[in-house]
C-alpha cells in the first residue's frame, strides 16, 4: 500500500475518514433519537396476547392500526403473533373533547329483530387434536376454503383445539 504524503496526503485522509466516522455515528445515535423520539410522542400500553387474538382485532378494540402495533413492535408478519406475547398498543390522545353524540328519538312501535346471523352454518363444529382444515372439508363435504371464507381464517393451517367453527 502506497503512504500518501504532504497535503495531498492529509485531505484524502480527511475525504476517506471523516464520512466513515458521520457514517457511524449516524448509526449509533440514529435508533437511540429514534426510540426517544416514538416514546416522547406516543401514548400507549402494553398487552399481553390471548388465544385466539389477531392484529386486526387488537387494534379495532384499542383504537389503534395494524400497521401501528406492527411498527411498534417490529413485526414482520401481521399474521403470525402469538398467544403470551407482550405487545406496545400505542393509541392517539384525542386533542379535543369529544362531543357526545346525539341520541336518536325512541321509536313508538317495537321494532323487529334483525335475522339470525348464523343462518348460514349449517354445522358447527369444535377443532379437536388432529384436526384440519382438509379433514374437516372432506367430512363435511365442503371445499376447506369455504371453512376458512366462513369463519375468517386466511392461514386454512392455522387452526386450533377447542375452536368452533362454522360448517356452511
Amino acid at each position: 500500500m502506497k503512504i500518501v504524503n504532504g497535503i495531498r496526503g492529509r485531505i484524502y485522509i480527511r475525504f476517506l475518514i471523516l464520512p466513515l466516522l458521520m457514517l457511524l455515528m449516524m448509526l449509533i445515535f440514529a435508533p437511540q433519537a429514534r426510540a426517544e423520539e416514538m416514546n416522547a410522542d406516543s401514548t400507549g400500553f402494553y398487552y399481553t396476547v390471548q388465544r385466539g387474538d389477531t392484529l386486526s382485532n387488537i387494534a379495532t378494540r384499542y383504537g389503534s392500526t395494524v400497521y401501528a402495533i406492527s411498527v411498534a413492535n417490529n413485526i414482520v408478519n401481521p399474521n403470525l403473533i402469538y398467544a403470551g406475547s407482550v405487545l406496545w398498543i400505542p393509541t392517539a390522545v384525542p386533542t379535543q373533547p369529544i362531543a357526545p353524540t346525539p341520541q336518536p328519538p325512541q321509536p313508538t312501535q317495537p321494532i323487529a329483530p334483525p335475522p339470525h346471523p348464523d343462518l348460514s352454518c349449517r354445522y358447527y363444529h369444535t377443532v379437536t387434536w388432529g384436526d384440519t382444515m382438509l379433514r374437516l372439508s372432506q367430512w363435511y363435504g365442503v371445499s376447506p376454503w369455504a371453512i376458512g371464507q366462513a369463519n375468517g381464517i386466511y392461514n386454512l393451517n392455522i387452526i386450533y383445539r377447542g375452536q368452533t367453527l362454522c360448517i356452511p
